[in-house]
């Protein structure tokens, strides 16, 4: 059991039977009332964001999320497959929808962290930084390099990337997933 003030960014709970995570909190406290712990929580399934206000006599019960590692294998039709890391026969698929932008960046054999709520699927965490090899890159074009020039390059995964003009085809690069950017050349 979690009191009101335990809720904060991160922590997964139960509403009305529902799991949520905190996003945002405030512990605010008016003259002469009890302290009111303000949050924004989203739907750990369906994604919505709520607001609720958390009394000080709350008693909340935590989510319980299971954490799973495992392993991507391939990717077709807007479809990632993947499979335990413990056991390759058990197999589960993932839609775009909840890979979201960074599933261009996975390739074959890497490991994944998931998220599993009630035997249910609800995210797939990529590692923050993959390196991957520039399959193809145009050839640097003199101009305004002012502002440090730039180029698109495509990487091994077939996803292209707005690089630095000092990166050429052949070169392995590292990739920030959360943001979608060029991080640095390995």
């Amino acid at each position: 059991m979690l009191s009101y003030n335990e809720v904060k960014p991160g922590v997964a709970v139960l509403i009305e039977g529902e799991p949520y995570v905190c996003t945002w909190n405030n512990i605010m406290q008016k003259q002469q009332r009890r302290p009111v712990n303000q949050t924004k929580m989203r739907h750990i399934i369906k994604g919505n964001s709520i607001e609720h206000s958390f009394q000080q006599n709350d008693k909340l019960t935590e989510a319980d999320i299971e954490r799973r590692t495992a392993m991507f294998i391939y990717e077709r039709n807007g479809e990632w497959i993947f499979h335990d890391l413990n056991d390759k026969s058990k197999r589960f698929s993932v839609t775009e929808e909840m890979m979201g932008g960074s599933g261009k960046f996975l390739k074959g054999n890497t490991e994944v962290e998931t998220l599993w709520f009630d035997e249910k699927l609800f995210r797939v965490k990529l590692p923050i930084k993959i390196e991957l090899k520039v399959t193809e890159a145009p050839p640097n074009t003199r101009g305004n390099t002012a502002q440090g020039g730039s180029k698109v390059v495509t990487l091994e995964t077939g996803a292209p990337l707005d690089v630095p003009m000092f990166i050429n085809q052949g070169d392995v690069i590292r990739v920030n997933t959360e943001t979608g950017e060029y991080a640095e050349r390995v």
